[in-house]
């Protein structure tokens, strides 16, 4: 009796495939006429999902990852059709030789049975072809759709804040309108995005699919013409994404039928403001840092980003800058830099040993686990073949009985090793490295390395004014 795991996937345009439920019955019918076993940890469904690209279905993406460990966790993935697996040529050969020739896991359609002989390989070929032209002449038809959609001034997106659908048409929605106006009217009262994202998020009042509003949600809002009367598409896909108020020559915008919510003026004024904000922008991404992705806010545990405001560089909370912090941790780059160089010049063993416990002892814990996982995975399976008749009691046993000594083990090697002994060996670390980063010719992002090597993040506390620093625990290895 062989593993296998069962890949399920339904997708919203597709009218005349099998449900999930039907598609696993068929699935498991399959794997019981043929040998298999298919556990219920390894079936893997996307619902709701094309299959046009991979990197947008998470379970394939988690049925990949879980294929590569070493021992392979199955032998075979059973489909109900080969479409279920890619509509795009590209992904399907390139996952299935990944899974034959590296994994040894044989991908099967229960519904399209194929040999292994050459003709069976051109078969296969052959309606994945169909399949990927089935899927491209769909999305045409779909974009065909909306384009006439379009011409006739309808709906061919949702709702936003402020709207909902009634009859396929947006009507002013009284619950949420005055949020909208809100946003505007202090927008244009000089309140940066950042303060009105936190004013509404301290009201309680949430964004549309029920989140916290972040300094983006804000200027998506600012940035989107349908408060005027008007729709906005973009024939590639990307209206359904926060980013498509980035200019894009290919986005459409074309007249409504609804009540606009603000008016023409207001909303230019708005955009024309919302332009000057720009070089401000472009003039943070400029600069090197050699504390980034290091220092922590103390508040909210987000990392702290370099800003630059009328020439001077400092950090800011990236929680507090999106809204979700309520806490600012502004503080100058130079002092906030001078003080962390000061504090390694100064640490002692005792410090470094305080704080490198719990990420030592966390990471060291974390790997364990995952061994730990993979052996119980293994009892599932000894259990699954003695229930299924191909092992024996005494052979179910003996298996069993190894494996269970195996997790015991793993389970007492969790032990905190020596804290001082690893500490005095990363203060020694550290101290060849302060020259380099005392050195004006070296550059920032070779600091930045430096630090990344010796530290795993320093937390900052405004209100205090002090640093913790936690130290890597991949320094007791050297």
């Amino acid at each position: 009796m062989k593993i296998a795991a069962a890949y399920v996937r339904v997708s919203t345009d597709d009218q005349i495939e099998l449900s999930p439920g039907s598609q696993l019955k068929k699935i498991r019918e399959y794997a019981n006429k043929n040998g298999y076993v298919v556990p219920d940890e390894y079936v893997f469904k996307d619902e709701g999902i094309s299959g046009r690209n991979a990197s947008k279905r998470p379970e394939f993406n988690r049925m990949i990852g879980t294929a590569k460990i070493k021992p392979k966790p199955f032998d075979a993935i059973l489909l109900w059709k080969f479409s279920r697996f890619a509509r795009n040529r590209e992904d399907s050969i390139v996952y299935k030789s990944m899974l034959r020739k590296q994994c040894g896991i044989d991908v099967i359609s229960v519904s399209e049975s194929l040999g292994d002989d050459k003709m069976s390989i051109l078969i296969e070929a052959l309606i994945e072809a169909m399949d990927e032209y089935y899927s491209i002449n769909l999305a045409e038809e779909v974009r065909r759709g909306m384009m006439e959609k379009i011409n006739r001034g309808g709906l061919v997106s949702t709702a936003p804040i402020g709207y909902k659908v009634v009859d396929g048409e947006l009507q002013i929605d009284d619950d949420t309108s005055d949020i909208v106006r809100y946003i505007f009217d202090s927008y244009l009262d000089g309140n940066p995005m950042i303060k009105i994202a936190t004013e509404l998020n301290d009201k309680g009042i949430h964004t549309k699919t029920g989140g916290k509003f972040e300094n983006r949600t804000v200027k998506y809002i600012l940035k989107n013409p349908v408060y005027i009367g008007k729709h906005r598409w973009s024939p590639n896909g990307s209206q359904g994404s926060r980013s498509h108020y980035k200019d894009d020559s290919d986005t459409i915008v074309y007249d409504g039928r609804h009540k606009p919510l603000i008016s023409t003026e207001k909303f230019e004024k708005v955009q024309k403001k919302l332009s000057l904000n720009k070089p401000h922008t472009r003039e943070r991404a400029k600069h090197e840092n050699a504390l980034r992705g290091l220092v922590k806010c103390h508040s909210c545990g987000n990392t702290m980003s370099l800003l630059v405001q009328s020439g001077v560089k400092y950090m800011q909370c990236i929680g507090y800058s999106h809204g979700k912090c309520k806490v600012s941790h502004s503080v100058k780059y130079d002092y906030i830099y001078d003080i962390i160089i000061k504090a390694l010049q100064d640490i002692d063993e005792v410090y470094i040993g305080k704080h490198i416990v719990q990420n030592s002892k966390q990471n060291r814990n974390k790997e364990i686990n995952k061994q730990i996982e993979k052996e119980r995975l293994k009892l599932v399976r000894c259990k699954e073949a003695y229930q299924a008749g191909v092992d024996t009691l005494s052979e179910y046993k003996e298996n069993k009985e190894l494996i269970e000594n195996r997790i015991a083990e793993l389970s007492a090697n969790r032990k905190q090793e020596n804290v001082f002994r690893q500490a005095k060996l990363i203060r020694q670390h550290i101290f060849t490295m302060l020259p380099k980063l005392l050195d004006s010719n070296v550059s920032l992002s070779d600091k930045n390395a430096i630090l990344k090597e010796n530290i795993d993040k320093v937390v900052y506390n405004n209100s205090t004014k002090e640093i913790h620093i936690f130290f890597r625990s991949s320094l007791s290895q050297m």
